[in-house]
């Protein structure tokens, strides 16, 4: 059972969204007891020479300027640290996905918080947890050899230890807009809580 949801939705269209309704209808039919909304139309700050030098001080030897600086990035690992399931609203533009979800991704992917290194590479830290995609385009195919933006997010999701990752698209809407939003509700309605 679901207890805990990050319903994260990035979309720059506020109403008339696919994926903002479709996440929306997935968090819905999770039923989940806690939902942490977050919502990243609404730019984060990029990241910059002062995040990177806080971010790679000890947190033990940072000074009150880092820890401000990192104090963003602290609040958005710790309600991924919260959730058991997150779910994100991803449109694709220009066959990725937004900026501002990039910008989110580079906030909470950090070394020694949500992955660590080791000798046999990068070890995700946020295990257990399961993800659930809900991408929408106009005309790229989830899926397609040009779809950058769903093999990104698994692969980032599993690079800080989320490997179960689910796929709800609502894709190629401007050739069926019909049928890619009658199949993601069928997904939706198949999804299990």
């Amino acid at each position: 059972m679901t207890k805990t949801v990050l319903h994260i939705d990035s979309s720059a269209r506020l109403t008339g969204s696919a994926t903002r309704d479709l996440s929306a209808a997935v968090v819905a039919k999770l039923a989940p007891e806690t939902v942490i909304r977050r919502d990243v139309a609404t730019p984060l700050p990029l990241l910059d020479a002062t995040w990177v030098g806080a971010n790679f001080t000890p947190a033990e030897d940072r000074s009150a300027e880092q820890r401000a600086t990192l104090a963003l990035s602290d609040e958005l690992v710790a309600e991924l640290q919260a959730a058991d399931t997150i779910v994100i609203g991803a449109p694709i533009y220009n066959f990725s996905i937004p900026a501002t979800l990039k910008a989110w991704l580079d906030q909470v992917a950090r070394a020694g918080v949500t992955f660590k290194y080791t000798e046999n590479g990068p070890e995700g830290l946020l295990t257990g947890k399961r993800a659930i995609i809900v991408a929408a385009s106009g005309g790229t195919p989830v899926g397609a050899d040009f779809d950058y933006a769903v093999p990104y997010l698994r692969h980032m999701l599993g690079f800080i230890g989320i490997a179960d990752v689910e796929i709800i698209a609502a894709d190629q809407q401007a050739i069926d807009a019909e049928g890619s939003m009658a199949k993601a509700k069928d997904a939706v309605a198949a999804l299990a809580a």
